[in-house]
């Protein structure tokens, strides 16, 4: 008989970007036994200011769809949009809890924990961002005390162009920021990249933690959810209490 993990230990919605088809199957490749994702979208293939703010146009109705499957928490996920400002993320969880009364947070959330966990300030940060998308999560990491020691970005603009990016790209981009860096953590920013298989190997070569932004969405969701055990073959982090 097939077996089905319908989530019986947990279950985290997942509100996503509309046009990002990398984030799912990362994240199910992470999952422990027993925990399912319910997921649902919100409109956003590009990365215009107006398009990322315009991500949040429907966020009750979302979070609202999200709370009829009684997930155990509801994680915003998109790094551009709740990173784009020192004091949206707050916001943002304010908002989904009380429409879907329900525990939330956002993919910065996780970020901060992470660094938090890591007792990482100085970051090396890769993205596949255009310039503006970078330079305002370069300004978020030193809004919470990180600072962003070298790094560089990829130029791309939609979800649909990010998911073709070629894994091998994201490694080059990253050996590149690292020539004569000192750094406490690699950060491969962005939900819609391809970069989990990156993660274990890239550790080893650069000798530092490496997250991404799907695996510290999920590490902390586990973590808020009380889901233990150590996710195998996605870096340092899942480690980490």
């Amino acid at each position: 008989m097939t077996s089905i993990d319908y989530g019986d230990i947990a279950r985290l919605g997942v509100l996503l970007p509309s046009g990002n088809s990398v984030a799912e199957a990362e994240l199910y490749g992470m999952l422990p036994a027993g925990v399912a994702l319910n997921v649902t979208r919100l409109r956003l293939t590009g990365s215009s200011e107006t398009e990322l703010m315009g991500m949040l146009d429907s966020l009750e109705d979302a979070a609202s769809l999200l709370a009829d499957a009684r997930p155990d928490r509801i994680a915003f996920h998109c790094t551009a949009v709740s990173t784009f400002a020192p004091h949206l993320a707050p916001a943002i969880k304010a908002r989904i809890e009380t429409a879907s009364n329900l525990p939330a947070f956002s993919t910065a959330d996780a970020i901060v924990a992470a660094l938090t966990t890591l007792n990482a300030r100085k970051v090396m940060l890769v993205t596949p961002y255009i310039e503006a998308v970078h330079a305002r999560e370069i300004s978020f990491l030193d809004s919470i005390g990180a600072k962003a020691v070298s790094g560089g970005w990829l130029d791309v603009a939609t979800n649909a162009e990010m998911a073709r990016i070629a894994p091998e790209t994201i490694r080059d981009l990253v050996r590149v920021c690292a020539i004569g860096v000192r750094a406490d953590v690699c950060f491969i920013s962005c939900t819609a990249i391809r970069s989990a298989g990156l993660i274990a190997p890239l550790e080893a070569e650069l000798g530092m933690p490496v997250i991404t932004s799907n695996q510290v969405m999920l590490w902390h969701g586990l973590r808020l959810m009380g889901v233990g055990g150590a996710v195998a073959g996605y870096g340092r982090l899942f480690g980490e209490g």
